[in-house]
């Protein structure tokens, strides 16, 4: 396979995966495969992920978490500032997988997979070439 068709594989997978759990926040996927449901639900397990951190700053570091899922999934999908985007994609993954580390364990983060998420963000970083990316407009001027 091409490495843009992998590279493009990649950029949609991510974006997929963070764009995927924003809906499961606003209740937008059925209750029978629903992780949280609704956005108080995913303000308690940002809150079981952080609970070193007081209670009235948790809306906080959870819609950071969220506005961030968001930017960086649409950015992703339609492939602008996609190196950048792809690596804060990378780190913000691993700070989810560090967090869910400490207060969960280890076995949280791989069986969420957010270790390999993590490392396709930054495989996404470094495959240079472009394929179906807004970048690809923009760097032509």
């Amino acid at each position: 396979m091409n490495h843009l068709y992998t590279k493009l594989f990649l950029r949609v997978a991510v974006a997929a995966g963070f764009l995927s759990a924003v809906a499961d926040r606003f209740g937008l996927w059925s209750e029978n495969i629903s992780a949280w449901g609704n956005w108080e639900n995913f303000e308690g397990y940002t809150h079981s992920l952080l609970p070193f951190l007081p209670e009235t700053v948790i809306p906080f570091f959870a819609w950071t978490a969220t506005l961030a899922e968001i930017v960086f999934g649409i950015l992703l999908l339609i492939g602008l500032k996609t190196q950048l985007v792809a690596k804060l994609s990378g780190v913000l993954l691993i700070l989810f997988a560090l967090a869910m580390t400490i207060s969960l364990g280890i076995k949280a983060p791989l069986d969420y997979s957010v270790l390999p998420a993590s490392a396709a963000a930054f495989a996404i970083s470094v495959i240079k070439g472009k394929y179906l990316e807004l970048d690809m407009l923009l760097n032509k001027n």
